[in-house]
Formats: structure tokens, C-alpha cells, sequence
């Protein structure tokens, strides 16, 4: 078993003691850190417990889950205790198996359910074979990690597939809100600046040992998020995207702001800018648009010199100049509209 399988081996057997003890300290998780420092997200067992629960409603059943994602973030958390509250030790997919398939044979009869990002689910639909039919089998594939595609959700459905897609975070004990509904005891509000706030028992107690950023981030039991969305006249939920412009490739969060002031930053760069577009193996994908005598190996290059590798833009277009609206700032459609034209310059 490699270090991977076995961290996640050893999370099991501490969420189980934690889930049975006598009043536990907080579970902590961190957050990605994509803004800055990684967040020390403190939840309650109550909060744990009421995810779970309000979880196994909207599904209409609880079971045994299949561990696909790290544990030290709130989604492989959830699966561990999910799979322990419903009376199974979830089984961790790890290299003991030698496929997909294998570690779902190993699963108990009855409901079964796992948790991936986008990415994980196209690479099965494109390999096919019995993998994919594998997941076919799961009574529900909880899906988040950022914006879904809607032809990979078509592939899924013709596939058999059952996707529920999640939002959330780490702070509302991962997915309260499923397929643009939020779960049962949670609350919805978009504030006067398009910020999207949650409410409900799955919340979180606060960041260990910042009393500023919980009290920034907390205020009258309502959690204020950093994205940006709108509610329909049947309380659905769109997200419009991160107020601070953040792009989900992959389930990763990258700050397009800051792969585009790093792009500034290189001499041969007059102007750039960095946006995400909607993906279908990736959910999305980071687009830099550059003015100057660039090629894309050196765009990526440059960008994982300062940054992680996966803030790397996967598509380079390079522009006379960027398209501006009357106010001077960048003329974000227009640049989209680059993006997915066959004619644009990529390289």
C-alpha cells in the first residue's frame, strides 16, 4: 500500500473514533489556499452529522461509499463519514486494486456512492469499457470541484450514470446546495453585491486560531462565500462565478488575477489577461490572452516558474490587443468569444 492509500486508510479509523467520542474537538480541514494561506476550517460532529443526514434525504438512501479523493479536504472527509454513519467503512481506492472495477466488486450489496470532480468522470467516459460500466452501478456520483459541463453531463446520462452536481465548500461541510437546490435546513441569500450566503446546521464553527477571518466570513449565522450568483423564482441557485474571479480547472481553483499579473511581469509581454471557459474534461479551462512575441511553452513556463503547474494556462491566444469596452476595462465576452473561435491564434 503507498503513503497515499495509507493516510487515507488511517483518516478512516480517526473519523470512526471521532464520530464515537464523548463531545470531540472539531474536525479540522483546510481549504485549497488558492487565495493565500490554506484556511484551517473547523466542523463540528453535528455539522458532520447533519450534511450526512441531509445528504441521504435528497438521495433517498445512504450506503457504503468508495474513497476516490483526498481525504484531507471536506469531500474525502464526507465520503469516510457518510460510508461510517451508514454502517460501513467506505473502501478506499488505492493501487490493491488493479482497476475501478475491481474496487467496486469489493463493495457490500446495496446503495453505493462515490464522489469526483469532473475531471475524473470525463477520463472514465472517454476509457469506456468495464469501468465505466462500473459506475454505472452507483445509486448516485456526486460531482463537484467546480462548474460541470453540460455535454459531460449528457454523456453520463447516455452512460447510465446518475450525476448529482454539488456546491459548496469546505465552511458549509462540503455540498449543500445539489443540482441548484439547496438541502433541506439550508438557507440561500444573495447579498446587495451579488455574494452568494449560506445558512444551515452543517456550517462551520469558524477558522482555528483567526477570530478576524471567521468574523469577516460568519456574520449572523449566515456565510458569506466568494462567488457571485442569483436565485431563480424556484430558489435554484446559479452560480455566476468567484467575486475574485477564481477559475475551477480540473478541481483545482486557480486565481486568473494572478496568472495574468504574472504574465505582465515578462518582458516580452505588452498586455495579457487570464479568463476560464467552460471545458469538458476539465470544467474549465485557463485561457491567457497575451499581446507580444510569446508562444504558449513559454506562457506556461513563466507561469509555473512563480505559481503551482496546474495555474498554467492550457490555451494561449495572442492578440494585437485586448478588446476594451468604453470604460477601458477589458472586454471579458469579446475575449470568451476568442476563445472558442476556430480561427484564434493558440498556440
Amino acid at each position: 500500500m503507498n503513503e497515499a492509500a495509507e493516510g487515507r486508510e488511517a483518516a478512516v479509523a480517526l473519523m470512526g473514533e471521532w464520530l464515537a467520542g464523548d463531545e470531540p474537538d472539531p474536525w479540522i480541514v483546510e481549504t485549497s489556499g488558492s487565495t493565500g494561506t490554506p484556511k484551517r476550517v473547523m466542523l463540528s460532529r453535528a455539522a458532520v452529522k447533519a450534511s450526512a443526514d441531509a445528504s441521504a434525504r435528497r438521495l433517498g438512501a445512504s450506503g457504503q461509499w468508495l474513497l476516490m479523493l483526498p481525504e484531507t479536504y471536506v469531500a474525502g472527509a464526507n465520503v469516510i463519514a457518510r460510508s461510517l454513519l451508514a454502517g460501513h467503512e467506505p473502501v478506499v481506492f488505492s493501487p490493491r486494486f488493479a482497476t475501478f472495477a475491481d474496487a467496486v466488486a469489493a463493495m457490500v450489496d446495496g446503495p453505493r456512492f462515490v464522489s469526483m470532480v469532473p475531471t475524473q468522470l470525463h477520463r472514465f467516459l472517454e476509457a469506456g469499457g468495464e469501468d465505466l460500466a462500473a459506475i454505472s452501478e452507483f445509486n448516485t456520483v456526486l460531482l463537484g470541484g467546480g462548474p460541470i459541463d453540460p455535454s459531460l453531463r449528457s454523456r453520463a446520462r447516455e452512460a447510465g450514470v446518475n450525476v448529482v452536481a454539488t456546491y459548496g465548500s469546505a465552511e458549509t461541510c462540503g455540498g449543500c446546495v445539489y443540482d441548484a437546490m439547496p438541502l433541506d435546513g439550508v438557507g440561500i441569500a444573495i447579498g446587495t453585491d451579488g455574494r452568494v450566503r449560506i445558512s444551515g446546521p452543517m456550517l462551520f464553527d469558524g477558522y482555528q486560531d483567526d477570530p478576524e477571518q471567521t468574523a469577516n466570513s460568519l456574520v449572523d449565522g449566515w456565510f458569506l462565500t466568494s462567488d457571485a450568483g442569483t436565485l431563480d423564482e424556484d430558489g435554484r441557485l446559479r452560480i455566476l462565478g468567484r467575486i475574485d474571479d477564481m477559475v475551477i480547472t480540473g478541481g483545482v481553483k486557480v486565481p486568473a488575477a494572478l496568472v495574468a499579473r504574472r504574465l505582465r511581469e515578462h518582458p516580452d509581454v505588452e498586455a495579457a489577461e487570464a479568463l476560464g471557459t467552460p471545458d469538458e474534461e476539465w470544467g474549465q479551462r485557463l485561457v491567457a490572452f497575451v499581446v507580444g512575441d510569446i508562444d504558449a511553452g513559454t506562457v506556461r513556463e513563466w507561469v509555473a516558474a512563480e505559481h503551482p503547474r496546474s495555474w498554467a494556462p492550457r490555451q494561449v491566444v495572442v492578440l494585437d490587443e485586448i478588446p476594451l469596452l468604453g470604460n477601458g476595462k477589458p472586454h471579458r465576452q469579446a475575449l470568451l468569444a476568442l476563445a472558442t473561435t476556430d480561427d484564434a491564434e493558440a498556440r
